[in-house]
């Protein structure tokens, strides 16, 4: 069994599966490792999660030549309504008007995972699973993990190791890289409901009181719900019968869509705001959620990570053509700093967002409300919240096939 590489990907989710895409045709030298076995992350529940990919997003799944093969699956956002409950202010946000054919898509998380995951396995990159880190050592010319991998312990080495292993991220911890974190008193209910009502391929983003409401159209006639709630009544809209629960969900939301029906079990988990001190650290450096999760309000947690992996293989490719160190501090630091702008723009916009609407302070429901009916007149201003929602607002790192 080959035990050195050029670069060691811990994290077999999206980002580090995207990442090898990326990297295909590199002349680098990749190993995979992944945690849970194949079967296990197919049946986990984590994969009926909604997932609201910009439109950027979807250019750089293009290029990597991850989307063709599943934009089957996935529904287009043709329109978003944005509105504030009890308040009259409220916008609209038109892919017509922009002459796009969609402001993003909405598409199960299984099934890009299933899709990138095939993708991976067919270009052959080595991937051990299931197989546990247990220890990082790094030397002034390689990075050594120690997995436990069928019943025994190995080390691989590398020149970099990318540590793309979720939230709870044991590359992160290993590293002893500090995060920042925000409590934000809150938590996310995640289900699906039956609209009696068609979608017409319309998000809806209704702020309350305790915190936002989307609803995102999905396949047919369903649409995915986001509903962000105060601990307490978290707790208690877990507590209460199905009928209670869409009662409840009806009277927050109204009628636009309907009468609504559950589709699927409830989901909840807490919100908060993490941010990894640094990116890098030695020969490693850290992508995706194991470097920041967000608040869901503006459905930016992928789209952002996505980022990280393309530029990311960008800078990779390039050093690789030019046959230097990927793995050399400088480089590493440079990533970070390539990349700290638009993290610092994306949490900032999502931490006032949630801060500015979750709250029913008279002076700032009614200073929010004649934002949002201003907006709703002001072309120019509606324009570039779009495209700020598409992900197209700033450059989009140039990797992949480059069709």
């Amino acid at each position: 069994m080959r035990t050195q590489y050029d670069a060691l990907i811990i994290g077999g989710g999206l980002a580090g599966n995207c990442l090898a895409l990326a990297l295909q045709g590199s002349g680098l030298e990749i190993a995979m490792v992944e945690a849970q076995s194949r079967e296990q992350l197919q049946n986990s529940w984590a994969g009926d999660r909604a997932l609201a990919l910009a439109a950027g997003t979807v250019t750089m799944l293009d290029a990597l030549g991850a989307w063709q093969g599943v934009s089957d699956k996935a529904a287009p956002i043709e329109n978003i309504h944005v509105s504030d409950r009890g308040h009259f202010g409220k916008t609209r946000l038109s892919a017509k008007k922009e002459g796009v054919k969609a402001l993003g898509y909405v598409i199960k998380a299984r099934d890009i995972e299933n899709h990138v995951a095939d993708l991976v396995e067919r270009a052959g990159v080595t991937k051990l699973s299931p197989a546990r880190l247990a220890g990082l050592a790094s030397t002034d010319s390689d990075i050594g993990a120690n997995l436990e991998y069928r019943d025994e312990s190995i080390t691989l080495t590398a020149k970099l190791l990318i540590g793309a292993d979720g939230g709870n991220s044991s590359v992160r911890k290993l590293l002893d890289i500090g995060r920042q974190t925000t409590e934000y008193g809150q938590t996310a209910l995640v289900t699906t409901v039956n609209c009696s009502l068609p979608h017409r391929n319309t998000a809806f983003e209704r702020f309350t009181v305790s915190g936002p409401l989307a609803l995102l159209p999905i396949e047919g006639s369903q649409c995915a719900v986001v509903w962000t709630n105060t601990h307490r009544d978290a707790e208690s809209l877990m507590s209460v019968s199905d009928k209670e629960f869409i009662e409840r969900l009806q009277e927050c939301f109204g009628y636009r869509l309907g009468e609504l029906s559950l589709a699927a079990p409830r989901r909840a988990f807490p919100l908060t705001l993490v941010q990894a001190e640094t990116m890098v650290k030695g020969r490693a450096v850290i992508i995706g959620n194991a470097v920041h999760q967000l608040h869901p309000v503006a459905g930016q947690g992928f789209n952002l990570g996505l980022r990280d992996v393309v530029q990311l293989a960008e800078m990779l490719i390039e050093q690789a053509k030019r046959k230097r160190d990927i793995g050399d501090s400088m480089f590493l630091k440079g990533y970070d700093q390539s990349r700290r702008k638009d993290l610092n723009k994306i949490i900032g916009f999502t931490d006032n967002v949630v801060r500015i609407f979750s709250n029913d302070w008279l002076a700032l429901a009614a200073a929010r409300n004649l934002g949002l009916a201003l907006l709703d007149i002001l072309p120019g201003g509606k324009s570039l919240l779009t495209r700020h929602a598409m992900g197209l607002a700033g450059r989009l790192p140039r990797v992949g096939n480059r069709r």
